[in-house]
């Protein structure tokens, strides 16, 4: 009995742990706008698979996304090497770049950065 008390527990604790992180997604452009029309923090996560950068931040970044201050931040992925014609309406030329927004309004913006310090700056901008 007590080891079925644990597992529910366990499994609670995990539900609320996810109810409690921030979303991480693909980069839609009406769920951006939508988000942003509304007034939500997004961060635009722009990475490559071959970028040693981009791996460096994605531990942080996925550690941040999971910390209760940071439940109402969406994450966006975008491809640096297939979304071209969205790198270039945000203007961005390089892999490993994070932007920030709260509402519609560009907060912040980080390239190449793997400090957590550095990384949590940023996000933090979107909620603060």
């Amino acid at each position: 009995m007590k080891l079925t008390k644990t597992a529910a527990l366990l499994a609670l604790s995990s539900i609320m742990s996810m109810a409690m992180a921030g979303e991480i997604k693909p980069f839609n452009q009406q769920d951006f706008d939508k988000l942003t029309h509304d007034g939500k923090p997004v961060v635009l996560d722009i990475s490559a698979t071959w970028c040693p950068t981009c791996k460096a931040q994605k531990p942080i970044i996925d550690g941040l996304m999971k910390q209760r201050a940071y439940k109402d931040v969406t994450l966006m992925g975008i491809d640096f090497d297939s979304a071209k014609p969205t790198l270039k309406k945000f203007k961005v030329t390089m892999q490993s770049t994070l932007v920030a927004f709260k509402g519609d309004k560009e907060v912040g913006r980080s390239v190449g950065d793997t400090t957590s310090e550095g990384l949590e700056a940023l996000v933090k901008k979107t909620v603060n």
